[in-house]
């Protein structure tokens, strides 16, 4: 019913204005014919202007009420659209974010609302895109927060338990310690894609060496890449750039860690640096499982993980900070994968922009 009564009250509006423009033009020609006659142009009329006058009026009258009454229906015609619109509108209102707006011919061949539909439909998508995110973050961060809080809660209450051999102690501190290293590295990421995020221009930036840089990010994760008994190949000269060096830390951070958590057991990672005469490109290789053509579009969304049994640790957020922290550097991160190698290349300008 207010649907109904929304759509009355616009095409009383338009009937309206048409019936006020008929009205003043209907009242302008009466005036002018009312002149002829009184000043003797229409001399035929001179001995019953009166008698003229009132069929005029009459005639203007039954002009005033046809015309309004068909300008109700023809107003139909271009409220139509509008109609249309509004009832799309309510339903993204709503959350049915799959709302597409479509007109017909002869609208259909009307740039104007070509252009119209065409950016609905962008906005309806990019929502649709927002929902599914927002859904996604909500299902994977549950997840990944769930995991190391129970453990945390399930090894203190045996240590506040006692009986425990001073060996079962220190294991359990040590798992403690491990999971809430892991909650904070989970923390710290969104923080630092909400950042970089929210960063439009490239700050402090300063002159270093990229080499060093890239060792010094495979020296922290030593005891991970130890663990699995990987074998790192680097295969690069020097090389001094001009950027953001604590950005670019987490880039080469996320990029080697994504690399030791997918690479096997006993495995092989390369790092390469090639140059041209304005642009670098750090290549990062490993070996492991292919990487679809379709989960190649989607693995830098935010929260995107391909691995959906979560059977590895991750969050979906170090690829995301990655291509963002590239882009304010004015260049990109693209991904390969075939024949068991999966290669991840960041390319960046030599000199900042």
């Amino acid at each position: 019913m207010r649907n109904i009564s929304k759509h009355f009250t616009l095409a009383f509006l338009f009937s309206l204005a048409s019936f006020c423009l008929q009205f003043v033009a209907m009242m302008a020609a009466g005036t002018v014919v009312y002149f002829m006659v009184q000043v003797g142009i229409l001399s035929e009329f001179e001995d019953s202007s009166q008698s003229f006058l009132v069929p005029l009026l009459f005639m203007t009258f039954i002009s005033l009420i046809i015309g309004s009454v068909g300008s109700i229906f023809v107003n139909r015609i271009p409220l139509k659209p509008i109609y249309r619109l509004i009832e799309k509108i309510n339903r993204l209102a709503a959350g049915d974010f799959k709302a597409r707006l479509e007109f017909k011919r002869p609208l259909l061949k009307n740039p104007a609302f070509d252009n119209l539909a065409e950016s609905f439909n962008k906005m309806a998508e990019e929502l649709e895109h927002t929902e599914m995110l927002r859904s996604d973050f909500i299902n994977n961060f549950s997840h990944e927060f769930k995991t190391p809080i129970v453990s945390i809660a399930g090894f203190a209450k045996l240590l506040r338990k006692g009986n425990l051999t001073e060996e079962q102690k220190a294991e359990c501190l040590e798992i403690i310690e491990e999971e809430s290293l892991r909650l904070a590295a989970m923390a710290t990421n969104v923080l630092n894609l909400t950042r970089v995020e929210n960063q439009s221009i490239l700050t402090e930036v300063s002159s270093f060496n990229l080499s060093e840089q890239l060792r010094s990010c495979i020296l922290l994760l030593i005891d991970k890449w130890e663990k699995k008994n990987l074998d790192f190949k680097l295969d690069f000269e020097e090389y001094i750039i001009s950027a953001n060096e604590e950005l670019l830390k987490q880039v080469w951070i996320n990029l080697i860690d994504n690399a030791i958590k997918f690479s096997p057991e006993g495995g092989k990672i390369e790092l390469h640096i090639q140059t041209t005469h304005d642009m670098v490109a750090v290549s990062i290789l490993n070996s492991g499982e292919d990487i679809s053509m379709e989960e190649q579009k989607k693995i830098f969304n935010k929260f995107y993980q391909a691995d959906s049994s979560h059977s590895t640790e991750g969050n979906g957020i170090g690829l995301a900070i990655a291509r963002r922290v590239a882009e304010l550097h004015n260049g990109r991160v693209t991904v390969q994968s075939k024949e068991g190698v999966v290669i991840f290349t960041v390319e960046l300008p030599l000199k900042p922009l």
